[in-house]
């Protein structure tokens, strides 16, 4: 995708999570709800811990797009494990958002667009 090709999808999915779930969206709050949403468990209070473990789910998720995870299995309460195929390359920060951001269109034209 060229750039204005990702700064079009991405406006995208910030506006079909702003519609869904109300209010302003950032890639935290994106990641938190794909990790949700993997997680399958449905509404619950998450502790803090919980929360993190949450958005670490999402980031194993998108990207085993890139190989880099590999679902490993769930746990006895249902949460997945993921297995670090290859360490990710040294990113500078600017490029990290726009990989995750990539990983999440994708996810969302996979998953959750109609």
């Amino acid at each position: 995708m060229i750039e204005q090709d990702i700064k079009k999808s991405w406006d995208e999915v910030l506006t079909y999570f702003e519609k869904r779930f109300g209010g302003e969206m950032d890639l935290d709050g994106i990641l938190y709800l794909i990790g949700i949403n993997e997680l399958g468990l449905g509404p619950k209070k998450f502790k803090k811990h919980e929360k993190m473990d949450i958005m670490h789910i999402a980031i194993c998720k998108l990207l085993s797009k890139f190989g880099f995870y590999e679902l490993e299995g769930y746990d006895e309460e249902g949460w997945p494990h993921y297995l670090l195929k290859e360490e990710l390359p040294p990113l500078k920060p600017g490029q990290q958002q726009y990989l995750v951001k990539q990983a999440i269109i994708d996810y969302y034209q996979q998953f959750i667009k109609e």
